[in-house]
């Protein structure tokens, strides 16, 4: 297990690669570490929240599942597991959720969840034994980047519509990703490494000066932090295994598959390092990391394709990042006062900065289609990509009785049939 945490100390030039098996020195890795938690953090609380989970056992399991995945790809595979998006239709329709308070069904959704980690983890196993060509035959560049793009763009309109209630909101959203904009630009370093985090902690204060100094919006309640426990444990739950609720959740699986391939495709692009070797080990760890988190009441996780944009943007992919990010969350899990922290950030805050991330992930999938030279001038290439796009970004839905296929699954899914119904013949370039 040693080799697994080695990794070479690097003091890099403004704007080089850090590379998954180097790490900055120790204070500016935990610093990175931070900048991590901070993407994924709402979206891995926003997801429970829409389906009736404890948003503290989501972020307690984000945190276990990322070492679980680091110790299945070897430590070689820079990712971070939030909550899934997708499984928010299925749970929903599972469980009848109305989308207040906790969800009476809970268990239904758990045991679902466990049975989607399960067939996952089979996938995993399969390619492991099997290599990766067949995904990619199913799953080509085009395909990959299309889903990949869509779950940012089909996110989009979470932060747009859900987070800014008032005029004053929407005009704080526009100075958070102005800000955030800012640093990626204008410094270097450290700070432009963590423009994330950066841009946010500037936000929030010029919000604060116009709220609780100028009066012009609803001001940061602190009340709540001081009377919040530092160290508690989050509600966990039992899974209940029921045939309908499993064969409604369990299909998330491929979905899973296609986000999964095409961030570490993605990834790959950016370090320059073949990964392909390590895709069955990844699905397996992901969805190990599945099950262990529906056994205790978290949600499916996925490899993050946020926090894949944080790497984008600043050029580190050190695996000691994600180690790090995984123990302040396993930390934060258990800290009803970190809870009431996150809670007194401004809701339009944290939509300025999901506003940047999830456009980051829609370039991330564009990227998967530029570094793989994606021909558009062939027209099965041009019209799976134009779907794929569309179906995702404008949530096209589809029922099957009482299953419901939100955006995200049935852009997933339209990719890889499109992809098998329009030619045959080999991996497009």
């Amino acid at each position: 297990m040693s080799s697994i945490f080695s990794w070479r100390e690097v003091r890099p030039s403004p704007g080089s690669v850090v590379a998954p098996d180097e790490r900055l020195p120790w204070p500016q890795t935990a610093a990175m570490g931070v900048q991590h938690v901070i993407a994924m953090f709402g979206a891995t609380v926003l997801a429970p929240i829409l389906m009736g989970f404890d948003p503290n056992v989501a972020i307690l399991m984000s945190g276990i599942g990322t070492l679980i995945f680091f110790a299945m790809v070897g430590g070689r595979v820079p990712s971070y597991l939030g909550s899934s998006f997708a499984f928010i239709g299925v749970v929903i329709a599972a469980t009848g959720f109305a989308g207040q308070g906790g969800n009476a069904k809970l268990g239904l959704a758990l045991g679902g969840i466990i049975a989607c980690g399960a067939l996952y983890t089979l996938i995993g196993l399969a390619v492991m034994a099997t290599g990766t060509r067949w995904i990619e035959r199913l799953m080509p560049p085009v395909v990959t980047g299309a889903v990949v793009a869509v779950i940012g763009l089909n996110l989009a309109g979470i932060p747009i519509k859900n987070m800014a209630p008032t005029a004053f909101d929407a005009w704080m959203q526009g100075v958070t990703f102005v800000c955030v904009a800012g640093v990626a630009v204008f410094t270097r370093g450290m700070t432009q490494r963590l423009l994330i985090l950066v841009g946010l902690i500037i936000a929030a204060l010029v919000y604060a000066v116009l709220t609780n100094g100028l009066g012009l919006g609803k001001p940061i309640e602190l009340a709540g932090i001081a009377s919040a426990a530092w160290f508690g444990a989050p509600r966990f739950a039992a899974p209940i295994f029921d045939g309908s609720a499993m064969l409604l959740i369990a299909p998330v699986a491929v979905i899973l598959v296609a986000e999964n391939l095409g961030h570490i495709k993605a990834v790959s692009a950016m370090t320059g390092r073949n990964l392909d070797p390590l895709i069955g080990r990844a699905f397996v760890g992901d969805g190990i990391a599945t099950m262990v988190s529906g056994a205790s009441g978290g949600t499916g996780v996925t490899t993050y394709a946020e926090n894949i944009g944080v790497m984008a943007a600043t050029k580190i992919y050190s695996t000691a990042t994600f180690v790090i990010a995984a123990l302040i969350a396993i930390l934060l899990g258990f800290s009803p006062k970190f809870g009431a922290l996150i809670q007194a950030i401004p809701l339009a805050v944290m939509g300025g900065v999901s506003i940047v991330v999830f456009g980051l992930i829609a370039v991330a999938g564009a990227k998967i289609w530029v570094d793989n030279k994606v021909d558009f001038a062939d027209n099965r290439n041009l019209v799976v990509a134009a779907i794929t796009l569309v179906l995702g970004t404008g949530d096209y839905t589809l029922k099957f009785g009482a299953f419901t296929l939100g955006g995200i699954g049935t852009a997933t899914f339209g990719a890889i049939l499109l992809w098998a119904l329009l030619g045959r013949g080999g991996v497009a370039k």
